[in-house]
Formats: C-alpha cells, sequence, structure tokens
C-alpha cells in the first residue's frame, strides 16, 4: 500500500536522490551520457528544485511504501486558465510494475481536481523513444502534438506532447 505527501522545500535533496538513481537509468538507452549530466542539473540540482517549487509553481508529491521508504515523485504546474501539466513522474526500478507510476498519475489527477474543480487539460512531454509513452495511452492519455525542444547547450528534448481531459 502506497501513501503519498506533498513534498516541501525540505524534501528537495530527497528528490534529488530519488532524480540521481532513477533517471539516468531510464534515459540511458535514449541520451548521450553529456546530455544526461546536463538534464541532471538543469532539472534536479538543489537550486533548480527550489527555484521550481519557489518561483516557478511545480507542485512536487512523495510516494512511499509501508515502511516509509519513498520510492518516486510526481510533479504538477499550473500552465494557464485550464491547463496543468505533469512535469515529472519516475518511480524507482524495483517498484516498478507494481503499479507505483499507476498510484502516482492518480494522485496527480486527484492533486489537480482538488485545486481546479472544472474540466482542464493536463499535458505532459515524453521522450518518443521511452517505453513510458505506453504507459500514459494505457492510463487515458493520447498523444496530442511532437517536437524538438531545444534545452540549451546544444540539446533538444524530442518529445511527444500528450494529453488528457479531467
Amino acid at each position: 500500500m502506497l501513501k503519498i505527501r506533498k513534498a516541501n522545500i525540505d524534501d528537495c535533496q530527497l528528490i534529488h536522490e530519488l532524480a540521481t538513481i532513477i533517471f539516468p537509468l531510464t534515459y540511458k538507452e535514449i541520451l548521450s551520457p553529456e546530455q544526461l549530466e546536463y538534464m541532471m542539473d538543469w532539472m534536479y540540482s538543489i537550486p533548480n528544485l527550489q527555484k521550481q517549487m519557489t518561483e516557478e509553481g511545480h507542485v512536487y508529491m512523495l510516494a512511499s511504501d509501508e515502511n516509509d521508504n519513498y520510492v518516486g515523485y510526481v510533479s504538477v504546474q499550473p500552465q494557464g486558465e485550464n491547463l496543468y501539466h505533469l512535469q515529472k513522474i519516475y518511480v524507482l526500478p524495483q517498484y516498478q510494475g507494481m503499479k507505483a507510476g499507476k498510484f502516482l498519475f492518480k494522485e496527480a489527477i486527484k492533486y489537480i481536481k482538488e485545486v481546479h474543480p472544472e474540466p482542464c487539460v493536463m499535458e505532459l512531454n515524453v521522450n518518443r523513444y521511452n517505453k513510458a509513452v505506453t504507459f500514459y495511452e494505457h492510463m487515458g492519455m493520447h498523444k496530442d502534438r511532437q517536437g524538438d525542444f531545444s534545452i540549451g547547450n546544444g540539446f533538444y528534448m524530442n518529445d511527444y506532447i500528450m494529453a488528457i481531459t479531467i
């Protein structure tokens, strides 16, 4: 049985530690080591996590198991009047395939519905070569569009933008 709690600024170190394990494993077959290193700093350095939470409106939630071991995280960010972006959803490898991702996905939707009861859209970017595309389709999302997005330093994210109305 998994539990969820909203992260606070003091959890940036924990999120960073989880990301250090999960992110490189997720993308090792897709991205170069240089791009992985760049993206880890860009998204998961402690100062950047703090900025996401305090200035950019990211809301992180942490999932833990029955023994209070953290298993993954999700973050959402308002992007417009009726639009939210699922910025991140990652689960430790040993908990993948055990419905932890589904749990986090549903918790993200639950949170959005709490803060925005009217119908809205939740979007996310997912690398076109990431096996998670089928997970998101299983969760009811559809490929809305795609693009190659410059993230600086000569690197690009080659993503689908998937969407679901909630």
